[in-house]
């Protein structure tokens, strides 16, 4: 049987070695997924360019917008006099968002008024719209700090001159310290970087899994394969276990690339992520081996793991977080194993989570491996008989 099953195995890497589909499949994907989610897609905002529209030209005004141009969050690149230039610069998206300051700013200011700016944002990435009102936010909320600070020791200064003697006034302070846990630089690419992983591993190792089976009923071999003395178990171990090691292929490659050329930290142990990638494996190469009893060529096969792969990407959490979804939706991912294996590569890259942490969704993977694995190679098995 072992050297029935070395026999297959061998004749399995060279057939994948030697179709260009195969080896397009094997490097391809990684290294495009990888740079496309390394530099092309990114969700930061550093520097958004904000248009100013100074209504009340006051000092305090100027503090104001020397403020935003200090904080390192804001570039002007417009200065809109009236309504209708401010729109035309927002119609044709030439900046982010408008910093409005209306008249009596410095006024209310001075006489220790409540006062307020209006931040116009362009909506149409509600992303970027929400980090630019967090920026603006932050800036103004310093800026009001300070005002209150100073309008705190003019009445001060003026109590004590009142009175002939020093006055005492509360000056009660709130300091807000934020600390940003797991991905401290905010950088979307610590995100994505991890599911790219997943979403890897699952597309290749099903892609591969279905048309390599499919290829041999589209050439002719697998009545040939059928009256040798290999047994449908040994046929079925042959066609997946290669892409066992192409998933591990695959998971090195992009992690290595994630350390080495992205930055992104590694926090958990390597040897749980290769556990937890097994029993992905499992379902992923099971999926591939039940399209191969459904489709007859590769283009079939090809368009059958593209209808699979989709709603399990796009309910994975990979883009989109799980809890923002409607409540039916949400129930529906617990079905979906890249989900569980999203979780778990993001806890162990990100969180640097251990087994206590992510046994539950080990354990839920196992489970749909067993039972997705049992469901297709009993239907295989049928086929082959």
């Amino acid at each position: 049987m072992r050297q029935r099953l070395r026999s297959i195995i061998r004749k399995e890497f060279i057939q994948a070695l030697r179709d260009p589909r195969m080896r397009g499949l094997l490097f391809l994907p990684p290294l495009i997924q990888l740079l496309v989610f390394g530099y092309a897609v990114n969700l930061d905002v550093d520097t958004a360019t904000i248009a100013w529209m100074d209504q009340d030209h006051t000092p305090q005004s100027r503090e104001l917008r020397a403020a935003f141009e200090d904080s390192g969050h804001f570039t002007i690149g417009a200065l809109p006099e009236d309504e209708r230039a401010m729109q035309l610069t927002l119609d044709r998206g030439q900046v982010d968002g408008v910093i409005r300051v209306l008249p009596g700013f410095g006024r209310d200011i001075g006489r220790g008024r409540a006062t307020s700016v209006q931040v116009l944002l362009d909506g149409t990435n509600s992303n970027t719209a929400s980090l630019v009102s967090g920026y603006a936010g932050q800036v103004i909320a310093r800026y009001s700090q300070v005002a209150s600070g100073d309008a705190q020791r003019a009445r001060l200064v003026g109590g004590t001159t009142n009175a002939g003697g020093p006055v005492s006034l509360p000056m009660p302070q709130l300091v807000a310290r934020t600390r940003v846990w797991y991905n401290p630089d905010l950088k979307s690419r610590n995100y994505f970087i991890p599911g790219v992983v997943v979403n890897i591993i699952a597309l290749v190792t099903l892609s591969l899994t279905a048309m390599a089976i499919v290829r041999e009923k589209e050439i002719g071999t697998m009545e040939q394969l059928m009256v040798t003395p290999i047994r449908p178990l040994e046929l079925i171990l042959g066609k997946t276990l290669p892409f066992v090691v192409v998933g591990y292929w695959d998971l090195v490659l992009v992690t290595g690339a994630a350390l080495l050329i992205f930055h992104v930290p590694f926090n958990g142990s390597f040897a749980l992520l290769l556990f937890a990638a097994l029993m992905f494996l499992l379902t992923t190469l099971a999926a591939g081996l039940f399209i191969s009893t459904i489709a007859r060529t590769q283009q079939q096969a090809m368009l059958a793991t593209t209808l699979f792969f989709q709603p399990f990407f796009m309910l994975s959490g990979f883009s989109f977080p799980i809890r923002n979804m409607p409540e039916p939706v949400q129930w529906l991912t617990y079905l979906n194993p890249v989900r569980y294996f999203m979780e778990i590569v993001r806890g162990i890259f990100l969180q640097g989570a251990g087994l206590a942490t992510l046994w539950p969704q080990i354990l839920s993977l196992a489970v749909y491996g067993v039972i997705v694995l049992g469901l297709s190679v009993n239907r295989f098995h049928k086929q082959i008989e």
